[in-house]
């Protein structure tokens, strides 16, 4: 392989790994922001904003952490027959699925920019009690959805080495 694609492929993980380990410790703070609810609403009434603040920290961990579950391998995958299939026949597979994943990721990042760019626009709020802002987690949300795809071409790259009989 090319070295600008070894070095987009190492530099592309590298980044990945980063923020999908910073990513990791959003659990405990939407385990504290749930656990504030949870003790608000034995002592009196719950804040207005837990709820959908733990929502949008699980936007965050779920989007953020996207590219790093693919590049673990940890992400959901039909095993009854890929399990058995040779290396070779995998790397196929995965090299032709992965074109559909990131034609989907690119429709997605398209839909979240333009989304992104309206609730930046016009100052776009939820609509419940609380009202925050909603381009914040928007704007997270599209880099979730960016580094995936970033994350999907590396793996295209890292099948298509192996069907040449190369390691990334």
């Amino acid at each position: 392989m090319p070295k600008a694609i070894r070095i987009y492929v190492h530099c592309v993980e590298a980044l990945t790994r980063t923020v999908g380990r910073a990513t990791m410790w959003l659990i405990f703070g939407m385990m504290g922001i749930l656990l504030y609810s949870s003790i608000g609403k034995a002592v009196d009434a719950p804040p207005l904003w837990t709820l959908e603040m733990a929502q949008f920290a699980m936007v965050a961990y779920y989007l953020l952490g996207g590219g790093y579950s693919m590049q673990l391998g940890a992400h959901v995958r039909m095993d009854l027959l890929y399990g058995n299939w040779s290396e070779r026949t995998r790397s196929w597979v995965d090299s032709v699925t992965v074109l559909f994943l990131i034609f989907y990721l690119i429709f997605l990042l398209y839909g979240g920019y333009s989304s992104t760019e309206y609730a930046l626009q016009y100052g776009e709020r939820s609509y419940s009690a609380w009202r925050p802002y909603m381009a914040p987690v928007k704007i997270i949300a599209c880099i979730g959805i960016a580094l995936m795809l970033l994350q999907a071409v590396a793996m295209l790259f890292r099948d298509i080495a192996k069907l040449r009989g190369e390691e990334l």
